[in-house]
């Protein structure tokens, strides 16, 4: 299964624009928004720091569209992290 993550704002400036993921199987990969974000979480203390605990304000989207963190992954899936206020 493979993802495309982005990141924006305060987001991109601490992780870079963004990553493409994948894992072997479906079964093997995070069935949901916040569980894709809690397996960021544990990958590296710069993803812990920008997404973790003290950034509960995060929001997210799936394919261009904001979603809940219970929203379902599909392979090919565009998830996109980013503050609750952003500039520009």
């Amino acid at each position: 299964m493979k993802l495309q993550v982005r990141y924006f704002a305060a987001l991109r400036e601490a992780l870079g624009p963004g990553e493409a993921l994948s894992w072997p199987t479906a079964a093997e990969a995070p069935g949901t928004v916040a569980a894709l974000r809690d397996w960021l979480i544990g990958r590296s203390a710069a993803h812990a720091d920008a997404l973790g605990e003290r950034a509960r304000g995060v929001r997210c989207a799936c394919n261009q569209e904001l979603c809940a963190p219970d929203q379902p992954l599909a392979d090919g899936d565009e998830v996109a992290f980013f503050p609750p206020v952003t500039g520009g």
